[in-house]
């Protein structure tokens, strides 16, 4: 019999500590998980149930259930033609906005991965830097661009400016995701007779799948949720977005206060619920991305 050398001394109670110390640290890890959920979710949640309920009993007890359970808030502005419009108008531009950003975001981080060539760490942190700069420090020089190109109460006025700083955050996640590839398969191509191009188009597109999605979703989460570019550039009211419309409701209405919480639950639940369907694969790219 093969004799099985036994751990060193000091190895048992240390490996003890480690496992009491995540047995201690585990319940806390989840009672933070549910303060965070609780205090991100409860906003939206008293919104939605508000919005079932009538001025009078928000003026009564602001905390309160509906009793009885009013529906024709929602109704109200389901059966009016603004919320469609604006439901359209911000489906249009996420949709342009998360396109661009895919496909820009993924040829951008490809040659960042996958080729060797002089100021390639350098031109990574151009687009790392730009994760500093967000869209409003740029907002008034953009604005005079975007006039100057003929593009305003255009979709496109809108979606290339957000395409342009969602694409640091996108190369940041796909650059690792594609670096993370077998270079046997660059190189099985080869042998095959596909070029850089085809391997890019017929190989490495499909694989990095899950890091495309990512970025897709937080792109279209981010365009769905715009305020102040979409404020800038849409001055025709059939262009306005969700976000202005609530804006604009909340103006025009602002004594109907449970109005007002349900025409915004409507804006925010499509996202919301496109958001928690895709959390899986959202998660999924990421850790691809950690690993590379």
């Amino acid at each position: 019999m093969t004799a099985v050398a036994a751990p060193p001394r000091g190895s048992r109670p240390r490996v003890a500590r480690v496992r009491a110390d995540r047995r201690r640290v585990g319940p806390l890890v989840y009672v933070a998980a549910v303060v965070v959920a609780v205090a991100v979710l409860a906003p939206v949640v008293y919104a939605v149930i508000s919005g079932f309920r009538s001025n009078g009993q928000l003026a009564e007890n602001p905390v309160g259930l509906p009793s009885p359970w009013v529906w024709q808030n929602y109704v109200t502005v389901l059966t009016g033609s603004n919320f469609w419009r604006y439901a359209l108008n911000s489906t249009i531009i996420a949709l342009i906005t998360t396109a661009v950003v895919v496909v820009l975001g993924v040829m951008a981080a490809y040659p960042l991965a996958r080729y060797r060539f002089k100021g390639r760490d350098g031109l990574y942190m151009v687009f790392v830097l730009g994760l500093l700069f967000p869209a409003t420090v740029a907002i008034i020089p953009l604005f005079l661009q975007i006039r100057d190109l003929g593009l305003v109460n255009t979709f496109w006025g809108v979606a290339l400016p957000q395409a342009a700083f969602a694409l640091p955050v996108t190369v940041v996640i796909l650059r690792p995701f594609l670096q993370a590839l077998p270079k046997e398969l660059e190189e099985a191509a080869s042998i095959d007779g596909a070029s850089r191009i085809g391997f890019f188009w017929r190989i490495l597109v499909p694989l990095s799948g899950p890091g495309m999605v990512t970025v897709g979703v937080l792109a279209f989460v981010g365009s769905w949720n715009a305020y102040l570019l979409p404020l800038l550039i849409l001055n025709d009211s059939a262009m306005k977005t969700l976000p202005l419309g609530v804006a604009d409701f909340s103006t025009q209405y602002a004594s109907d206060t449970a109005g007002v919480l349900a025409f915004t639950s409507l804006a925010v639940i499509p996202a919301l619920v496109f958001f928690l369907t895709m959390q899986k694969r959202i998660v999924s790219g990421l850790q691809g991305a950690v690993k590379g």
